[in-house]
């Protein structure tokens, strides 16, 4: 006789209203976004991403309170010249996080997870990268607006002028949020272990940064100045400096910046362009990690 048994366990299909494709990136923009900043995880995860927002705002504080001391206009730092400034710590916030958002998923292979349901590869990339530009846009933009507003109450001179600068500072972060990010993301997709992750996206800044150094170094040495800005290019940060400064008008934080719109240009769709190859990157890297 058979000893099979049929067991109704009351199973029924989902018949309720299914929030579509929107409602799946937002979640999962939400998601890392937390997580890049260590929220909804242990107070660990919180120590390094607060430590080192709380690090750059120290020298906006600072410059506002020499203003409001001072009235020397020259006590404000440049809203356009505060990540470039500050870059050290921007890499330090990029190496740590990246791989929060990039690597955990790869070295416990639960990317497969994410695509068992309606998760488009595409819609995994893109949440991710905007989580992360959103997450470095805030550790650059906060001390921007503390310096714009602390300079509005201590009376800066030319509220006009102040409000233009601030804005142009604000679209420079985002230039400078898209870039690291997309390179961050894609250095730390391909090394699953977050140590590693730490120290490549390190590793990629002080090389391509040591590299362009060295190299202006020579070239202002034998007067070849126009080598020494555009060789600035293949820096991330020298980068966006040239974008700001010869599209937005802010005041150049480097000598070595080419004149000219032209290279404002080159450097605008540089960035472009490597933001573009990072979302290409990315979403062959988790397709495949998807399979697996």
């Amino acid at each position: 006789m058979s000893t099979s048994t049929i067991h109704d366990i009351g199973y029924r299909h989902y018949g309720g209203r299914r929030n579509g494709r929107a409602y799946v990136l937002r979640s999962l923009y939400t998601h890392n976004l937390r997580a890049a900043y260590g929220l909804g995880r242990p107070a660990r995860a919180k120590i390094m991403p607060f430590l080192l927002g709380a690090i750059m705002l120290l020298p906006a504080a600072g410059s506002v309170a020499a203003f409001a001391f001072t009235k020397e206009p020259d006590a404000l730092i440049d809203y356009s010249a505060y990540a470039n400034l500050m870059q050290v710590i921007v890499a330090i916030f990029l190496a740590t996080q990246a791989p929060v958002l990039a690597s955990r998923e790869l070295r416990f292979h639960v990317v497969p997870l994410y695509f068992s349901r309606p998760v488009g590869h595409l819609d995994f990339v893109l949440a991710k990268l905007g989580a992360l530009a959103t997450a470095m846009f805030a550790l650059m933009a906060v001390p921007v607006t503390v310096l714009y507003a602390g300079g509005l109450v201590s009376k800066a001179p030319d509220p006009g002028r102040q409000l233009l600068d601030y804005l142009g500072g604000l679209a420079g972060c985002v230039l400078f949020a898209a870039l690291l990010s997309a390179v961050g993301l894609v250095v730390a997709a391909w090394t699953p272990r977050r140590g590693f992750g730490v120290a490549a996206v390190i590793a990629v800044y002080m090389l391509s940064t040591g590299f362009v150094a060295v190299v202006q170094g020579i070239a202002e040495a034998r007067t070849n100045f126009t080598l020494s800005g555009w060789i600035g290019l293949l820096s991330p940060f020298n980068l966006v400096e040239i974008a700001q400064v010869r599209l937005l008008g802010a005041e150049p934080t480097v000598p070595s910046v080419p004149s000219g719109v032209t290279p404002g240009l080159v450097a605008l769709a540089l960035i472009a362009a490597v933001v573009a190859g990072s979302i290409a990157v990315l979403y062959r890297r988790f397709r495949k990690a998807g399979l697996s």
